[in-house]
């Protein structure tokens, strides 16, 4: 019996955790449901898969993934200042809402600034500008089945 590896178009089940700079946790299903995927289907960003390529189940590894390979660099552009009178009265610092986009489908945003005139938005990703710790545990891989 040959023990498959992980590789493109590969269904690979793992256990992972994320883990910021100073080592604090962001995510983790070492206490849930593994993450299942087909390497490639866009999952997982490109600096996530790489590492764990040739991986077999059983084995686990600790990988930093920096920010241009993980959630990008912090974008300055993606802060945008939109008037207070778009929103209701129910808004504080920190919140995550989500915005329409002129396409129809939804764009998270961190309300970052609240003034009588302006709201600052930040539409980057919660993660950007971060250099991250990827520790897996590969459950099992096996060839992805098309349905």
């Amino acid at each position: 019996m040959s023990e498959y590896r992980i590789a493109e178009n590969m269904e690979v089940s793992l256990h992972f955790r994320l883990r910021l700079e100073d080592g604090t946790e962001v995510d983790s299903t070492f206490d849930k449901t593994p993450a299942t995927f087909q390497v490639g289907d866009g999952n997982l960003p490109p600096g996530f898969e790489r590492p764990i390529m040739g991986m077999a189940a059983g084995e686990t590894g600790s990988f930093t993934v920096t920010p241009e390979h993980a959630f990008g660099q912090h974008n300055p552009q993606n802060v945008q200042t939109v008037a207070r009178k778009s929103f209701d009265d129910e808004i504080e610092v920190g919140m995550v809402m989500s915005f329409a986009e002129p396409s129809g489908s939804e764009l998270p945003g961190i309300i970052r600034e609240i003034d009588e005139r302006d709201v600052k938005v930040d539409f980057n990703h919660p993660l950007a500008g971060r250099t991250l710790t990827f520790e897996v545990e590969v459950l099992s891989v096996a060839p992805a089945t098309t349905h």
